[in-house]
């Protein structure tokens, strides 16, 4: 991965529905090369999925927690259980006192009570400690690092050119 490919993807996370020929004038290559690019980032899977950012107060879902889950087993073999759960955003397993980390939204205080209910119905969970964010500062995407490993430049496309990265 080069500089380039870094750029279009700080570029691809503002805004995804940029067409091509316009990200092609941010990094000053053609459309079709941008468009081959894109695509070789996707098939690698640096490009994991497309998709829009939604204000969760806008939807209903303002309240945010990060919830650490003790545990009385491995949890490692229940990322199932915990995203059968839909107001999970994140799961994660962690070192430390806690086994598993995840972050929830819901639109209320009693909803996010529920939802801690439902993890304790997951075999081997064993307690929990919700902690409720009152403002978020910032979220950011994930920017590549200039110590990426090297990845190939790539051929145009010509005809890619109106297209948007979206779809």
């Amino acid at each position: 991965m080069d500089e380039t490919d870094r750029r279009l993807l700080a570029l691809l996370q503002a805004d995804a529905t940029r067409a091509y020929a316009a990200l092609a004038k941010e990094v000053g290559l053609s459309a079709g090369a941008v468009h081959e690019r894109v695509r070789k980032l996707r098939e690698r899977g640096v490009i994991r999925r497309t998709t829009v950012d939604v204000d969760p107060a806008a939807v209903g879902r303002g309240v945010l927690a990060f919830v650490l889950i003790e545990s009385t087993a491995w949890m490692g073999d229940s990322s199932a259980d915990f995203a059968a759960i839909p107001e999970i955003q994140e799961a994660h397993v962690i070192a430390g006192n806690a086994s598993v980390l995840v972050k929830v939204r819901t639109g209320s205080t009693e909803e996010l009570q529920d939802v801690l209910r439902r993890l304790y119905a997951i075999d081997g969970v064993g307690g929990t400690q919700a902690t409720v964010a009152l403002e978020t500062f910032f979220e950011r995407p994930l920017l590549p690092t200039t110590g990426a490993p090297p990845g190939t430049t790539a051929g145009t496309t010509p005809d890619a050119a109106d297209e948007s990265p979206l779809g």
